[in-house]
């Protein structure tokens, strides 16, 4: 009988976390039991993605460029990676609105829902961390983004996955600095790096076969730690307006894909769909980053010294679905406080918010960090922004998992363009995790 296509698999390990999260809502023991017992074996799979990202990162990078031969190839691959990656943002954050000023979604926020979620959220520690870090990133100097990403210490930077950009420095400095020693002398650091780039793509493998089980876990935490349905409902319209943004930059990418990559739509998003339903699961692009590597390498057939280079710049810089995100909710919270917004404040959105892209962590929830910096830009009262927050805390981790779903997506279509325009899209070659189990079985 032939296996189920594994994003056949993930779809029916979250469908049925779904349905036993609001099962286990019911009883008032339900939510712990869950927590304790269920949600562990999802923290876990993210953990061990986590794991092996920077291995990746490192050892398929390095890979990509000692590969090139050539020091031009890089300087082109990298500038049309980062002009197609700051167009498709500028898409994004404009989409984004100009949905929301023509749904006006804000207008359907009444006073007593805008004192009843501050009342709700008042003194919460993820709003105030949130704050902090916004004033923190605020209060840094204009090139403290070129700063942090160049590491003091590569091991330290190799520790912390949060630090992606400056893993990304070392290993194209080291893999330019091998192009330059000569191919001989090169040689025997290039057979290590190879030889790790395989053996991680085998754990990649490993890993994803517990993921329907995973994501059944992540999911069901998701449903029972959910907040108020009461409150979710009263933004509702927001949130709609969100999703149809996202969508719409969905149908962006594959019209992109199928007129300058020349394959259907439907093909490109069946292949990538399993690091789209991980994206949504784990609502991180750094976790789903090994995964977005090995679809778009061996299921879709992009040359690995492209998917090596754009897709860990990608997971750092390009956050189309946040960058939209943050267009909605400014406007929104700016819609439900009657504050005004002029054209000038809103390009000031748009530039703010790509700029702050490319400094956001691609970890759970800083969209939100994202969202105060956009604020402060167009002189949002500073004592409104708590209730801001407040205002969008509800559903932002829902909304969290499908900007990671479209952020994703995003890195996957520019990867793609990239390497069909550097003539380096070639055909699918499937890896399965038992390929040379014959070879150590007798």
């Amino acid at each position: 009988m032939k296996k189920l296509a594994l994003h056949w698999q993930i779809l029916i390990g979250m469908t049925a976390g779904i349905i036993f999260g609001f099962i286990m809502v019911q009883p008032s023991w339900g939510p712990e039991f869950v927590a304790d017992w269920i949600n562990p074996f999802g923290t876990i799979f993210v953990n061990l993605l986590k794991l092996i990202a920077v291995p990746l990162i490192l050892a398929s990078l390095i890979k990509g460029i000692s590969d090139l031969k050539d020091i031009a190839k890089f300087r082109n691959m990298g500038l049309r990676t980062i002009i197609i990656y700051i167009a498709t943002t500028i898409i994004a954050i404009t989409l984004g609105l100009g949905l929301v000023n023509l749904l006006n979604p804000g207008s359907g926020i009444s006073q007593d829902t805008i004192e009843n979620l501050s009342s709700t959220y008042e003194g919460n520690s993820n709003i105030a961390g949130k704050l902090a870090t916004a004033a923190a990133q605020k209060d840094a100097g204009p090139l403290q983004a070129l700063v942090d990403m160049v590491p003091d210490n590569a091991v330290a930077a190799m520790s912390n996955n949060s630090l992606m950009l400056q893993v990304i420095f070392f290993a194209i400095f080291l893999g330019i600095s091998m192009l330059l020693i000569g191919e001989d002398r090169a040689k025997p650091l290039k057979d290590f790096f190879d030889s790790l780039n395989d053996v991680v793509l085998k754990m990649v493998d490993l890993i994803m076969l517990t993921a329907p089980f995973a994501v059944f876990a992540l999911l069901a935490n998701v449903v029972v730690s959910a907040d108020d349905p009461e409150i979710l409902l009263a933004l509702l319209f927001y949130a709609g307006t969100v999703v149809l943004g996202l969508l719409c930059m969905i149908a962006v990418y594959c019209l992109i894909f199928w007129f300058y990559v020349g394959k259907s739509p439907l093909w490109f998003l069946n292949k990538i769909a399993p690091a789209q339903l991980l994206a949504f699961s784990t609502s991180s692009s750094a976790a789903t980053l090994p995964v977005t590597m090995e679809r778009v390498e061996e299921h879709m057939g992009v040359e690995k010294e492209v998917a090596s280079f754009v897709l860990p710049v990608g997971a750092t810089i390009n956050m189309d679905g946040t960058s939209l995100y943050q267009a909605v909710a400014a406007v929104f919270v700016c819609q439900a406080l009657g504050i005004d917004l002029t054209l000038g404040a809103q390009l000031t959105i748009i530039l703010t918010a790509l700029l702050a892209s490319i400094g956001s962590a691609a970890v759970p929830g800083a969209g939100m960090v994202m969202l105060v910096i956009v604020l402060e830009s167009i002189d949002f009262p500073a004592e409104l922004l708590p209730v801001a927050l407040a205002l969008i805390f509800a559903v932002d981790r829902p909304l969290d998992m499908l900007r990671t779903t479209v952020n994703v997506t995003g890195d996957a279509t520019v990867a793609s363009v990239v390497a069909k325009s550097l003539g380096k899209f070639g055909e699918p070659d499937v890896k399965d995790w038992d390929d040379n189990l014959d070879e150590v079985t007798s």
